[in-house]
């Protein structure tokens, strides 16, 4: 793949409607041939022919209307990943859509929903290897008052795309179901290792769309400021910080820091997840070129956000993450359907039309998320935002040091994870593994709330 251009900025859905506070528009998605390796045809899966996706852009408190044309050869679906809409709009695999067959998505954001989103397929047994062909497009929502809009923005969107001898997209492996698929090349806005000229007044957005890649980002002698997390703004900008970690699906807001013009590379240090019956080279990978300029210090407000308290919970709920030991001599030779109850959650791999856990609309929930296994695994749930309070670990329990809006959190092995959630609208949600394999394989379940 070509290397070393300038960044280029994501491409805008445009706006269909003329009414204010109406964002209307048009998503396809269909088979697209590109050239983007030795001269070589690729067949992507892409959304509007675009790949990445394309942005869409809009205001807390507007009513969104998608028309989804589905013109792939299988089921599809559009999620609205971290975004409050409603059950039957989120594109659960409840819900999917047939080959040459449309639906309207509509939903209105409301206040206090800006943030970092993104949208993706979620057929059960496909999304992997749907976004692996290049379906996945990126969401941000916009506050009516945000102590931040004089900034200039940078949007990047981190991704990983594999590619066989013949520039073809080759299906999963069978170590790929069991890890998660990594492709050679990670790619920022679609891009190889481009040039990025950004400054130190830059409010820069980051997304993690790998279906597997975690990303530890580092910018050698500057640092990250955090602003905020999935959900938006935090309450109180944070420390600067040398390292960026975003595991699969997270989002960030952040200020990178300088203390003169630099030019330097943006690097991903190498993460030990504790993959299966694989061990990794443990080198970094350059993602991009930069050149910083440094200006005046950004004079953040002392309070980004307002955090509303949540009260104290009414109920609590306990969900494990597990996997089935593999037999040693079992390796390549294993069958997708014993791969099917390998990821489980609270012991059991995952029914369509099972609930497993009931929640009422409007209660505060205490969640605790174990995760009950020797690898790392992002936890996710739909239709709306937690806030982690606590980070338990090997008998040492640290509480979280500052209040910021997720909807998807990291795992460590045996690591347990408590949050505050809370459900506004009724419906079916799910909550799974956001290694796009493990859920296809079955980490995944239903919440109900009624």
């Amino acid at each position: 793949m070509p290397s070393g251009l300038p960044l280029e900025a994501l491409p805008k859905l445009v706006n269909q409607s003329l009414q204010a506070g109406v964002f209307k528009a048009t998503i396809e998605a269909a088979p697209t041939t590109l050239t983007v390796a030795a001269r070589k045809p690729t067949e992507f899966w892409l959304y509007n022919g675009q790949l990445p996706g394309p942005q869409i852009e809009v205001y807390e408190g507007d009513e969104v209307e998608i028309t989804f044309i589905n013109n792939l050869p299988e089921t599809s679906t559009i999620h609205w990943h971290g975004m409050p809409v409603p059950s039957d709009q989120d594109g659960n695999p409840q819900n999917s859509v047939a080959p040459g067959a449309q639906r309207v998505y509509k939903f209105r954001l409301p206040e206090g929903s800006a943030g970092t989103y993104w949208y993706h397929p979620h057929p059960h047994g496909k999304t992997a290897m749907q976004v692996a062909r290049g379906l996945a497009g990126t969401f941000v929502v916009k506050a009516k008052n945000d102590p931040l809009k004089d900034l200039p923005e940078q949007h990047w969107m981190i991704s990983d795309l594999r590619l066989d001898q013949q520039a073809g997209i080759p299906p999963n492996t069978m170590m790929d179901w069991m890890d998660g698929r990594e492709g050679q090349f990670v790619l920022i806005n679609g891009q190889r290792d481009p040039a990025i000229t950004v400054s130190t007044r830059t409010r820069i957005r980051v997304w993690n769309n790998c279906a597997a890649r975690y990303l530890q980002l580092v910018v050698p002698g500057c640092q990250w400021q955090l602003l905020g997390t999935d959900g938006g703004l935090l309450e109180h900008a944070q420390p600067p910080t040398d390292t960026l970690f975003l595991a699969p699906a997270e989002r960030v807001e952040v200020l990178l820091l300088a203390p003169a013009d630099m030019q330097v590379e943006l690097l991903s240090r190498y993460y030990d997840r504790s993959k299966m019956m694989v061990r990794d080279d443990p080198s970094d990978i350059t993602l991009a070129h930069l050149s910083v300029k440094k200006e005046a210090p950004v004079l953040l407000p002392d309070q980004l956000r307002v955090f509303a308290e949540l009260g104290l919970p009414v109920a609590t709920k306990h969900v494990e993450f597990s996997e089935h030991e593999m037999p040693h001599d079992m390796g390549q030779g294993m069958s997708n359907s014993m791969m099917q109850n390998m990821f489980l959650v609270n012991g059991k791999s995952f029914e369509m039309d099972r609930v497993d856990l009931r929640s009422r609309v409007g209660d505060v929930e205490e969640w605790r998320i174990f995760n009950n296994s020797h690898m790392d695994h992002p936890f996710h749930v739909h239709g709306t935002q937690f806030m982690v309070t606590a980070r338990e670990s090997n008998g040492r329990k640290q509480l979280e040091p500052f209040k910021a809006w997720r909807d998807t959190v990291n795992l460590r092995p045996y690591e347990t994870v408590t949050f505050l959630v809370k459900q506004d609208m009724p419906g079916l949600r799910m909550f799974h593994c956001h290694i796009l394999e493990h859920e296809d394989l079955g980490m995944m379940a239903n919440l109900l709330v009624e």
